[in-house]
């Protein structure tokens, strides 16, 4: 091996993250994107989608606590949850903790992805046989459109608004999540960075709006992706985020997290102040 190689994400024409690679443990392209998952230096194992990074082991752990337990813990009771995308698996782990899950179901459009990471990050893989874990690998948009499941809460862990993501981020997709939630029910998706990609929140929110009643935005902070401040949309047809959520619950589950814990959930909707002026009305009670 090279001893001097590194893996660059070109994030865009200005701006790009190097990682000192050890070891190559996959390379692969399937009919839909370039899937490597890499050993590297100081992040462990690392899965990049199309050259983008995608989850690294050193600090998965915030992107899957924060994407999940902010809203399994708002819903009173979930029981079904479905997440779209997501194939490295952290999502579906997570909510798997949760003792009132029922079912989860997992829609990932790229077997390659789940394949390379069953293989080679069991950390985030780990419980993808789980009993009470439904995975298909399939279009997560033919999927909420043709389901006749109704879900409680529906997690969509999806790249960037590229190749084949970019459907995830339109109007017609989130009316059929609508569709498909329960009447209280709660999605929650990837929602880019607020320094780099504030005109996709302004869009995904704008969308969200025009079928939600509440959308919401809250943050969390990372290393591997650009910036360090990473977000997610909330929207819900009933419970509010913060007003609805009880910090017992989380003491009471007795769960542990690295990430989460229950002071953090409600501080995540507050929002820097350039943040709130560029989506000013777009975010319920803005």
């Amino acid at each position: 091996m090279h001893s001097d190689l590194w893996v660059e994400e070109k994030f865009s024409d200005f701006l790009g993250l190097k990682f000192k690679v050890e070891n190559v443990l996959f390379s692969g392209k399937s009919e839909f994107q370039t899937v490597d998952v890499v050993e590297t230096k100081g992040h462990g194992k690392m899965l990049l989608n199309d050259g983008l990074i995608m989850v690294t082991e050193r600090d998965e752990f915030a992107y899957h606590d924060m994407i999940t337990h902010v809203p399994l813990f708002v819903h009173p009771e979930p029981k079904n949850v479905l997440v779209i995308g997501g194939g490295d698996g952290g999502t579906a782990r997570e909510v798997l903790r949760h003792a009132s899950v029922e079912k989860c179901t997992m829609v990932e459009i790229d077997a390659m992805v789940v394949d390379a990471c069953r293989a080679h990050i069991p950390q985030t893989a780990k419980d993808l046989d789980h009993p009470k874990m439904n995975l298909i690998i399939g279009d997560g948009v033919e999927f909420v459109k043709n389901t006749l499941d109704k879900f409680d809460v529906i997690i969509v862990d999806s790249t960037d608004p590229i190749g084949p993501a970019q459907p995830l981020f339109g109007k017609e997709f989130y009316q059929d999540v609508y569709n498909c939630l329960a009447d209280d029910g709660i999605v929650v998706s990837q929602g880019e960075s607020s320094w780099y990609a504030l005109d996709i929140q302004q869009s995904l929110l704008s969308v969200l709006n025009q079928v939600f009643t509440q959308s919401y935005l809250y943050s969390f902070s990372n290393l591997t992706y650009p910036g360090g401040l990473w977000s997610f949309t909330f929207a819900t047809k009933k419970h509010h985020p913060i007003n609805d959520f009880n910090q017992q619950r989380v003491i009471d589950s007795g769960l542990e997290f690295d990430y989460y814990n229950h002071q953090l959930h409600s501080a995540a909707f507050a929002l820097p102040s350039f943040v709130k002026k560029g989506l000013k009305g777009l975010i319920s009670n803005s």
